[in-house]
């Protein structure tokens, strides 16, 4: 279905594309800067268990992609290669970065052609784990976007002495695969997926993390899933969570299990004093049996890995913040931005309509901003759907969720806003350039809900 997104989409890919596909001549030039990183975008038959095998799109050969990592402050020259039969752009998710490198076609990044090249030169900040994934279009070809495996992890390295609490990480990517569009019930379309992984293998097809008594680990995880929500347990352990989407916690805190919405990133430190061979997986049962699991062994530990069901599922953005009074409304310098969500029915067996106040991509409003000016989005969402919202090349303070305590400190890119409510963020508009908003569900910002803020 050729939707009018898609359609202004074509104009923009086309020109993108050429301008790209001109560029690889110049990346070749003998002054193109050497890179210090490349990534070759390219098919991948991917294989989540002896028997699922996902014929995908990946980087570098594998799922997830690279570990990159960066030093904050220290410029950084990356190669991108598109080896695919599609235009391609690469998201660094949580940067601030101009528009044209950020990764994102409605901000003015440039398409990369199937065949061409291009050397990216950008200053990484801030610090923190972050990642990098595509950006472009599914629709209803449930294997592109990020429904395949473009995606992976980066971590910004803090400039200066940085002295750790703990003694080493690990990086574990949440990820659902082989999505077929289902009836609701109400009528409108959405993905169900075959298999769920976590660093692309089903629960018992991959190796094992391996971890000694008295280690503190450095968990860092994403959930990269182009739709769903997933919650996470580490049997017989607690998660001491010290960092959301790769900044601080004004109060870190301890808690048994971890709420991932797409593209959050929580950071959370482990204490190894439960010796053992033990299940970090999907708290919900019918995912976990789906693979999304991993082993956690004990050296010198052997036998089956277990699993403690957790009874109720409990997740508070809330605990990690400062609390505000009850009255407190945010910066008085704020200048309020409403948002109202909703979706409008298409049909049966149609894919619904995101509407961000009355209207879809991209004939969307947008919003005027003025550098150096405080703004707080007061987001209404009248629909029954949950949204994990991004706001691209700046981070937001969540003053309160939903019906839930006011609150201070808590900083954060990606956001979960709960069906049928009201939740409000502020932010400082420091990083000019058009700056692109929108629902991190790949099947909802496909139909229609994103905006572009642009500044003065």
């Amino acid at each position: 279905m050729l939707t009018r997104r898609r359609f202004a989409q074509f104009g923009a890919m086309a020109s993108a594309s050429l301008a790209l596909g001109g560029m690889k001549l110049a990346s070749a030039a003998p002054e193109a800067p050497a890179p210090d990183i490349t990534l070759e975008i390219a098919p991948f038959l991917f294989e989540a268990s002896p028997r699922h095998r996902f014929q995908t799109v990946a980087y570098n050969g594998q799922v997830p992609g690279p570990l990159l990592r960066m030093k904050q402050g220290r410029e950084i020259t990356v190669e991108i290669r598109n080896k695919s039969a599609d235009p391609e752009v690469v998201h660094w998710h949580g940067l601030y970065l101009p528009p044209e490198i950020d990764g994102a076609m409605e901000e003015g990044s440039p398409m990369i052609a199937p065949g061409a090249s291009t050397h990216l030169t950008f200053t990484p900040d801030p610090a923190g784990f972050r990642w990098f994934h595509t950006h472009t279009f599914a629709g209803r070809d449930l294997r592109k976007g990020q429904y395949g495996g473009q995606h992976g992890f980066l971590l910004i390295e803090p400039s200066g002495d940085n002295p750790a609490n703990y003694d080493r990480e690990v990086f574990l990517g949440l990820h659902d695969w082989g999505a077929r569009d289902i009836a609701s019930d109400d009528g409108s379309l959405m993905p169900e997926y075959e298999v769920s992984t976590i660093n692309g293998k089903m629960l018992g097809f991959g190796e094992p993390v391996q971890v000694k008594q008295g280690e503190r680990v450095m968990m860092h995880i994403l959930n990269s899933s182009p739709t769903e929500v997933h919650w996470v347990a580490l049997s017989g352990h607690s998660f001491l969570v010290v960092e959301m989407d790769g900044g601080p916690v004004p109060r870190p805190a301890k808690v048994d299990m971890l709420r991932l919405a797409p593209a959050e990133r929580v950071s959370a430190i482990v204490e190894m004093n439960a010796p053992g061979v033990w299940v970090l997986g999907e708290v919900r049962k019918h995912i976990q049996a789906a693979g999304m699991g991993v082993v956690i062994e004990y050296a010198g530990k052997t036998g089956a890995p277990r699993w403690i069901q957790p009874q109720n599922l409990l997740w508070d953005y809330a605990q990690f913040a400062e609390p505000a009074t009850p009255d407190a409304t945010g910066s008085a310098s704020a200048i309020a931005i409403p948002l109202t969500f909703d979706s409008k029915f298409a049909g049966h067996g149609n894919p619904e309509v995101w509407r961000i106040n009355g209207r879809s991509y991209p004939d969307t409003e947008e919003p005027v901003l003025r550098a150096g000016q405080r703004y707080r989005l007061v987001m209404k969402n009248l629909s029954t759907d949950d949204h994990p919202i991004h706001l691209h090349r700046h981070t937001f303070e969540v003053l309160h969720v939903g019906d839930g305590p006011n609150m201070r400190g808590l900083m954060k890119d990606v956001l979960l806003i709960p069906a049928k409510s009201t939740t409000e963020v502020e932010f400082t508009a420091n990083h000019p350039g058009r700056t692109l908003f929108h629902c991190h569900q790949q099947d909802h910002m496909d139909r229609g809900f994103m905006m572009v803020f642009r500044y003065a």
